[in-house]
């Protein structure tokens, strides 16, 4: 397990609630986060009608409801799921910094979706580069590869007889 990144979990928090135009709460990054109330607001912002219904208030199994339905709209929404927590990993702590690492993916994701305009977070992602090249290059291409794999005009190591044995200089 990663350890944790108070900076970046900082930096997640300043996010969220910059999409919602509300002020970080005070508190610890899990406790905040921990009813998946806040993380359904936030799709919900991003994606409008994600999550139909939120829990306000309820017992933990219900509460954990928010977070499942958190997942599968940001799964929908793009999130690869090798990047998504589990339940738990939120609900009882047991990998916070997966919490951060989904949540850090969500917000690159949102450059997937030109109707998002509002605050983005982490690195910018690359464009799609597309190179074209003509048949004449290609071909000076492998004419140059077969130069690089060494044409040794017959030389060999053939009578070297050194294998194992120490240099002499």
């Amino acid at each position: 397990m990663r350890p944790r990144n108070k900076e970046q979990e900082q930096e997640v928090l300043n996010w969220i609630f910059e999409v919602l135009g509300e002020k970080v709460p005070s508190g610890h990054y899990e406790d905040i986060l921990k009813d998946g109330i806040v993380l359904c607001k936030l799709i919900n912002k991003m994606a409008p009608g994600s999550v139909k219904k939120i829990q306000e208030r309820g017992t933990n199994f219900q509460l954990m409801e928010n977070i499942q339905r958190f997942q599968a709209a940001i799964k929908k929404y793009g999130v690869p799921e090798e990047e998504i927590f589990q339940t738990a990993d939120l609900f009882e702590r047991r990998n916070i910094p997966q919490v951060t690492l989904c949540l850090y993916s969500l917000g690159r994701t949102t450059q997937h979706h030109p109707e998002y305009t509002g605050p983005t977070l982490g690195p910018k992602m690359a464009e799609k580069n597309v190179r074209e090249f003509t048949e004449e290059q290609l071909r000076a291409h492998n004419a140059e590869l077969n130069l690089q794999m060494g044409f040794n005009k017959g030389a060999s190591q053939s009578g070297h007889g050194g294998f194992g044995n120490t240099r002499h200089m």
